[in-house]
């Protein structure tokens, strides 16, 4: 029986000038106690589909076409206090930015009794009740709902949104990329904790990402979305192992594989449609390899292309009855017209900056008293000891979850703070001297390219300015300017140059703002190249093609890069080598494949487990670490990651191991009982470094996490 139908479903929004055609005849329904999925590129329409059933479609957007059924009622022509009635009582959402959806002047627990109270006639006594039953649920203490949002890590925010949708008892919960941004850590624990509530309360979950490994593993059926088109639909796992359509097949292709260690992931060419008019061709005809005439002149219309037991698989493609071939094709990257070259494997050349013992630390503010009375002030000790070296054309990945001090680790680097002890050389000189002398050229030499490209240009400056502004700085000529900001666009891929060099910031995608920034940083030709998660944000085809191009630039310029992710799966692509932090400190450092193959630090082990896989046929244990990072300003004693490992002995809670002390030739692990050694509480090898579902490890708890500039 289907809880939710969508028919023929068309949505535009008024520009004013134009219609935008965001949504174009999309049909799916989602059975009672069913996971479905919408995957897609970002402006592919899933989240307006959703905020459609919501009936939370922004004002300029209007839905020209098409039924939504919720339980056989239509949801779009029922009165807007029925509407209200259904909203959080039967349909709840679980919004993408937990921080940007939760009140931040309303502590946490207030927030989920108004929406209690709202729907039903409960006093506020019974409506506290059931806000501590839901915090029990999804894992947080119910005597933190007096808490603030921003007291809240981002994972436990994220659970609070979980809770506030779980709180009515909802037959269908519509889940919003609720995991982008995510580290992997936090990530597999909010899609654990969403699967295990949505299994106990019998709902059906309908789960928005262009993440195809959550897809994989949290759906039965998904739809696959393109230009507000449904691409391809069916059984969750014959559609992602055998697809039958060629952007099906090219999203797949861009997913990064930690499993394929080394092969860059083929990403799709080109760009979404303007969509400024609906589609009278298909949708996807100007990025597929495979398009024909007949492409061009009608939009396919969706076929069945299963047999038996899968007939429900269906495509909207002319090419359905040769998908064996175009799925062989598919896979090569010569097909969608992109050149990955032979990388030159011999060993990197001289080394370009190298830190020792580098630390950074923040100091808290102090209480008046406290000050008169001389007492020691607090610290968040966000970088602590960090040994690095990075060589010509070399990548280091630095790998960890949100708040380990990756970020700041980058930023010292960069000279974009001063560090509280140690040294950091460049091309052999401290840095010191630089400050003595001219830090303008260390700026030159040096480049950092920031998370959000968004925040880190100007709006009111178009491409041409963006570009061109360092040089300008240095007094070059217009002419050489002119040359070198061409230049620099051809090298990230935007191309034809001309066509971006007058836009500004938001007349351009977010791939194409973020290779603008790379290109900003480019333009000096730099020696060391810094990127602090800069694809973290991106679509799984934009995020491939911004891997590749770095990968390539650090070969062809003799690039140092240091790139900071949460990534790992995307880190195994283009790292040479690794450096996984926690709580500030290096815990595992080496080559990629040493470090993948045969982690030897616990916490390493429980960031490759935490990694989706693409392939929903694969069987991966979810390891879910208990609790969180202790509080950075008080450590624990002994092992930082003590605490929350389940290997842990007596000794690692009294003294700190070091990396140099389980060092082993180039690859080196900071753990007394590494996990390759047989050591007690290794019984399943790498899997077992943390309590997979349903054991009977100890309960998890989540501590506040306060970053005061660790992240």
């Amino acid at each position: 029986m289907s809880l939710l139908e969508i028919d023929d479903l068309t949505i535009t929004y008024d520009t004013g000038d134009s219609s935008i055609h965001a949504v174009n005849g999309v049909s799916f329904d989602v059975k009672a106690g069913e996971n479905y999925g919408l995957v897609g590129e970002s402006g592919s329409g899933k989240s307006t589909a959703a905020l459609a059933v919501l009936g939370l479609l922004d004002d300029n957007g209007q839905v020209e076409s098409g039924e939504i059924r919720f339980k056989g009622e239509d949801l779009l022509t029922m009165p807007e206090s029925r509407r209200r009635e259904i909203r959080w009582e039967e349909i709840a959402y679980i919004p993408q930015s937990a921080m940007d959806a939760l009140d931040p002047v309303m502590t946490v627990g207030k927030q989920v009794d108004q929406a209690i109270r709202k729907h039903r006639d409960v006093s506020k006594a019974e409506a506290r009740e059931r806000t501590r039953e839901v915090f029990e649920i999804v894992g947080l203490d119910p005597d933190r709902a007096d808490d603030h949002p921003h007291q809240f890590s981002g994972g436990m925010r994220q659970r609070v949104s979980i809770a506030m949708a779980l709180a009515l008892e909802p037959d269908l919960i519509i889940a919003d990329e609720p995991t982008t941004g995510l580290d992997v850590i936090v990530q597999d624990k909010i899609m654990d904790k969403i699967v295990e509530i949505q299994e106990r309360t019998d709902s059906s979950l309908m789960f928005i990402t262009h993440d195809i490994g959550v897809i994989a593993e949290a759906s039965d059926r998904i739809s696959v979305l393109y230009g507000g088109k449904v691409m391809e639909q069916g059984h969750t796992d014959r559609v992602l192992a055998e697809p039958t359509n060629p952007y099906t097949m090219g999203l797949k292709n861009s997913f990064p594989d930690i499993d394929k260690l080394g092969e860059l992931a083929v990403s799709i060419p080109g760009s979404l449609p303007e969509l400024d008019a609906a589609p009278n061709s298909c949708v996807f005809s100007n990025r597929c390899p495979f398009a024909t005439p007949e492409c061009e002149e009608s939009h396919p219309p969706m076929t069945e292309t299963g047999m038996g037991d899968d007939a429900q698989q269906r495509s909207a493609c002319y090419r359905t009855d040769n998908v064996d071939r175009l799925r062989s094709e598919a896979t090569d990257p010569g097909t969608w017209g992109i050149d990955i070259r032979d990388r030159d494997t011999s060993e990197p050349g001289e080394t370009v900056l190298q830190t020792r013992s580098l630390s950074k630390w923040y100091q808290q503010p102090q209480g008046l008293l406290d000050g008169i009375r001389g007492k020691e002030p607090d610290y968040v000790k966000a970088v602590q000891d960090v040994d690095l070296e990075i060589r010509e054309s070399e990548i280091l990945g630095v790998a960890g979850e949100s708040g380990c001090g990756k970020s700041t680790l980058g930023e010292t680097v960069a000279m974009l703070g001063e560090p509280t002890d140690g040294d950091i050389e460049f091309r052999g000189t401290s840095v010191d001297e630089y400050h003595k002398g001219d830090m303008k050229e260390f700026r030159s030499k040096v480049q950092i390219i920031f998370q959000d490209p968004f925040d880190s240009l100007n709006p009111r400056q178009t491409v041409r300015a963006c570009v061109g502004e360092p040089l300008s700085i240095r007094n070059r000529s217009q002419a050489e300017i002119d040359e070198k900001v061409h230049e620099t666009l051809s090298e990230v891929g935007l191309n034809p140059p001309e066509k971006f060099l007058d836009k500004y910031p938001h007349q351009l995608s977010g791939g194409e703002r973020q290779r603008v920034a790379i290109a900003r940083s480019l333009v000096l030709e730099p020696e060391l190249l810094i990127c602090d998660e800069p694809a973290s944000m991106l679509d799984v085809s934009l995020k491939a093609s911004l891997l590749n191009v770095l990968r390539r630039l650090a070969d062809e310029r003799d690039l140092g890069v240091l790139y900071i992710s949460h990534d790992l799966a995307s880190l195994t692509q283009i790292a040479d080598r690794l450096a996984i932090m926690y709580l500030g400190e290096v815990v595992e450092n080496g080559p990629t494949a040493d470090v993948i193959d045969a982690p030897k630090h616990p916490y390493a082990a429980s960031l490759l487990s935490a990694s989706p896989k693409p392939d929903p046929r694969a069987n991966r244990d979810r390891v879910l670490l208990p609790g969180e990072p202790p509080d950075p300003i008080d450590l624990p004693d002994g092992c930082n990651f003590a605490p929350r490992c389940p290997r842990a002995q007596d000794d690692c809670h009294k003294s700190d191991p070091t990396l140099a002390a389980a060092s082993d030739g180039d690859h080196g692990g900071a753990c007394f009982y590494p996990v390759d050694d047989g050591a007690p509480g290794d019984e399943g090898g790498t899997a077992a470094v943390g309590k997979p579902t349903g054991s009977d490890g100890p309960a998890e708890t989540d501590d506040p996490v306060r970053t005061d500039g660790g992240e």
